[in-house]
């Protein structure tokens, strides 16, 4: 070993000791992911212990997700282990946690990651995006490698604007359609517009995903937290609120996983002509929908009334930062194009040629359709798992999208499991952090992309018996 193991054998438990040594080793980075150890053959005979005690202390730092073995290549420091940061290092998370309460540690690669931040990456068509941006860099004209319009290049928003027709039952056009840096950047910008005509009061659903709310918070508005039940957000409750915008997930609500009804879909609108409010639409998991068609849009209810945003971050890849704001008709097209000037002048060009170029050949199309069929495979993997190893736990959400929403027993406490599950290894979250201010049942969000269905079945085993039935 490249480092020393003291063992006080007065005190006794001997494979507690080695344990806690290799385990610090890992944590403090004296051990690099992917180290090779000893045998416990080897071990033992250094340290002068039985070779037993460095057959427990491995199978325990193993259970941990600290180490994997592989036969042939020994036992090694895991790549997806729990290694925490160096002491003194700094914290990272992805956005500061607003809404309070339980945040996990970005930094923790955990060995089963149920943390729904991203799709499974692995997916993305590096062959047909390096074709795509091969066909950009031919055909793309001269003038369009300059400073173009900031909402972007008009091929990619002709063919989102067909895309958005066909699938989602969308009614807009193409001036109504703006690229954009994501969705994150398409509430920036529709909530910028909206503040100029007096909206301050943003009403969100509740629970709901807290990592946005900074960003929303940020525009200068107040948030206002409206209960979701089992038909979306609840537009009784809206009305006593004085919110003049409303941020909605009508496609599979995050994190309950319901769809909007149409009669809340009915009423939601009827609030917005009453009160001369404005939605903000996010599609969020649109594309992922497994067991029945996609549901329309709530724009096509209301094109007058709803900004409705998309992006290729959960269908391709985040890194790409494309997806697309629809603006209501009127003067908002070219009140939208003065403000994305204002942001970044506009998304990188060829990567929008690119993209035009998978939608229009109906590369895109075929794309989703092989990663739906891998997430729903995954997808009943982790609903077997769960009825078989947890069958008190009641699966939500399972129609679409990327994640479950696991209500749990009414004894046991979300955020106590997850820290326990975390020090076994498993990143799951818990319903505390999206809540505002409604109570709701005690649950977990369990996010499924990017686990294969052999690693969703282990882990669900290891958190039936490792953080639950020992608790």
């Amino acid at each position: 070993m490249d480092f020393p193991i003291r063992l006080d054998e007065q005190s006794g438990r001997l494979a507690l000791q080695v344990t806690a040594s290799l385990r610090e080793a890992i944590r403090r980075q004296r051990l690099a992911v992917g180290a090779l150890l000893p045998s416990t053959r080897a071990l033992a005979a250094d340290l002068g212990v039985s070779r037993g005690v460095i057959v427990e202390a491995y199978e325990q730092l193993t259970a941990e997700g600290y180490l994997e073995t592989r036969r042939g290549s020994g036992t090694r420091v895991a790549g997806r282990s729990t290694a925490g940061p160096v002491p003194g290092a700094r914290r990272r998370t992805t956005m500061p946690n607003v809404g309070g309460g339980w945040e996990p540690d970005r930094a923790i690669p955990f060995r089963y990651d149920f943390r729904f931040s991203t799709p499974d990456l692995s997916t993305f068509p590096r062959g047909r995006w390096l074709w795509a941006l091969r066909h950009a860099l031919a055909t793309v004209p001269h003038a369009d490698l300059g400073y173009i319009n900031p909402c972007g290049v008009v091929a990619l928003r002709e063919e989102i604007t067909a895309y958005l027709r066909r699938v989602n039952a969308a009614v807009c056009d193409v001036d109504e359609v703006a690229v954009v840096a994501g969705v994150a950047q398409s509430f920036v910008v529709a909530l910028r517009l909206l503040s100029r005509r007096g909206c301050k009061r943003l009403a969100v659903e509740d629970p709901s995903g807290y990592r946005s709310r900074g960003l929303l918070e940020n525009c200068a508005y107040s948030l206002l937290g409206v209960p979701v039940d089992e038909e979306g957000i609840r537009v009784d409750m809206l009305e006593r609120t004085d919110a003049d915008v409303v941020l909605v997930t009508p496609a599979h609500q995050f994190p309950t996983g319901v769809v909007l009804s149409a009669r809340r879909r009915a009423e939601l609108v009827q609030w917005a002509r009453r009160r001369n409010a404005f939605i903000l639409e996010d599609n969020y998991d649109a594309e992922f929908r497994y067991d029945r068609e996609p549901v329309g849009c709530l724009q096509g209810l209301a094109p007058d009334r709803v900004f409705l945003a998309g992006s290729v971050s959960k269908s391709l890849a985040p890194a790409l930062r494309l997806g697309w704001l629809v603006v209501p008709k009127g003067p908002y097209s070219d009140e939208c194009c003065a403000e994305r000037s204002f942001l970044d002048l506009g998304s990188p060009v060829l990567d929008q040629y690119a993209l035009a170029h998978l939608l229009a050949t109906g590369t895109y199309d075929r794309h989703l359709r092989a990663v739906r069929r891998r997430y729903r495979a995954r997808r009943d993997a982790l609903v077997r798992a769960l009825q078989q190893y947890l069958p008190s736990w009641r699966i939500h959400g399972v129609a679409a999208g990327l994640h479950l929403y696991v209500e749990l027993p009414k004894d046991m406490n979300p955020r106590a499991i997850a820290d326990r599950a975390a020090r076994a290894g498993i990143g799951i979250e818990p319903i505390d952090s999206m809540r505002l201010a409604h109570p709701s049942p005690p649950a977990l969000v369990l996010g499924y992309a990017r686990l294969s269905e052999e690693e969703l079945l282990a882990a669900i085993k290891s958190l039936a018996h490792q953080v639950v039935k020992a608790k």
